[in-house]
């Protein structure tokens, strides 16, 4: 009796089930210790050229969501410094959203010169794809966020990030309270284009 997993319908079934769940319909229990331990662990199977390990993921507990609240609030007054109360209140909300958060972020110098930006960022966005999946696989709602406010220079000093690291998102994961419309996913036709064959539509 062959026992072999069917893999590849365990992973059309689970890549069927991700969706996005944005943070305001994310809510308690989120991740426990063991949960997020395996959930953290998927992150190392992204490819990683030369082994750079060229990114990495800091959380914020739930003791330094008040401080992180602030800096989003100060982030929009950074740009915009005439925002109403209601817009700097809105903005303060975002420090408390989804069980758990984390800011990836991407070195762009570690390790190897020869190593550009690009690669980097693929690599990052395969860690965090991974990330997903397996918080989807264990029941979890989860979502990637970012917004002006990581770029913002007030954000990074808050996290402590080199010169040569850039915020690239939050990863946003808890319960999912309710979910919104799922998108239509795009058919390989729409991305797929054979070389040679002329431009893409």
């Amino acid at each position: 009796m062959d026992t072999t997993p069917d893999w590849a319908s365990l992973a059309t079934e689970l890549l069927a089930a991700r969706q996005t769940v944005l943070p305001w319909r994310l809510g308690g229990p989120g991740p426990d210790a063991a949960q997020l331990q395996a959930i953290l662990a998927a992150a190392a199977s992204a490819p990683d050229h030369r082994c750079l390990l060229p990114w990495r993921f800091i959380t914020v507990a739930a003791d330094q969501r008040d401080a992180l609240a602030e800096v989003f609030a100060q982030a929009l007054l950074e740009r915009d410094p005439q925002a109403a109360p209601h817009e700097v209140a809105k903005a303060r909300e975002k420090g408390f959203r989804s069980p758990f958060l984390a800011l990836l972020v991407v070195d762009a110098e570690k390790g190897d010169a020869d190593i550009g930006l690009a690669e980097r960022l693929v690599s990052a966005g395969a860690a965090a794809q991974n990330v997903l999946i397996m918080a989807t696989a264990l029941g979890f709602g989860s979502a990637l966020t970012a917004g002006q406010s990581v770029r913002s220079a007030v954000l990074h000093r808050f996290f402590g990030l080199r010169a040569s690291e850039q915020a690239v998102c939050f990863v946003n994961i808890g319960t999912a309270l309710s979910h919104g419309t799922a998108r239509v996913r795009p058919a390989v036709a729409d991305y797929v284009h054979a070389l040679g064959a002329g431009d893409p539509a």
